[in-house]
């Protein structure tokens, strides 16, 4: 699978669809905020890799695959289910960067300064989950790992 950008996609998108995204998301970073404030920065920290916006998009994206289909007269709907698992896998591999990200500002912001440490978080979150998505198209072990 290639990454593509479709900017056609903005345009099939309708506007209740980036509300849905955009209040699940804010209610999802909400819960967080709540969370941190109620258990603590630790406790409210290990949900910040979780993606808000996920949910959203997994939903709306099985929707539109189902659709298509339909539209195309077939009748099974199996491959939303798929796209949408795939989007899961793609959210996985970025929290777990995210959780380097998480890990490496916990550790390094008390003794380094915050713009040296927010470097290092971002280009080792983008390191970390650049490398688990390689290793899962390249490697077939790890495809097991990440199904």
């Amino acid at each position: 699978m290639l990454i593509k950008l479709h900017l056609g996609a903005v345009k099939r998108t309708r506007w209740h669809e980036y509300l849905t995204r955009f209040v699940l998301g804010g209610l999802i970073t909400a819960m967080t905020g709540w969370l941190a404030n109620r258990y603590g920065p630790v406790l409210g920290g290990l949900f910040l890799t979780f993606p808000a916006i996920f949910p959203a998009s997994a939903t709306l994206l099985e929707k539109h695959e189902r659709a298509k289909k339909r539209n195309a007269g077939i009748a099974s709907t199996i491959r939303g289910r798929l796209a949408a698992a795939l989007e899961a896998r793609g959210a996985l591999l970025g929290a777990i960067g995210g959780m380097v990200f998480a890990a490496l500002v916990w550790k390094l912001l008390p003794r380094t300064g915050l713009t040296a440490t927010l470097i290092l978080a971002l280009a080792s979150w983008l390191c970390v989950s650049s490398l688990l998505w390689y290793a899962r198209k390249h490697h077939a072990r790890l495809r097991s790992v990440f199904r």
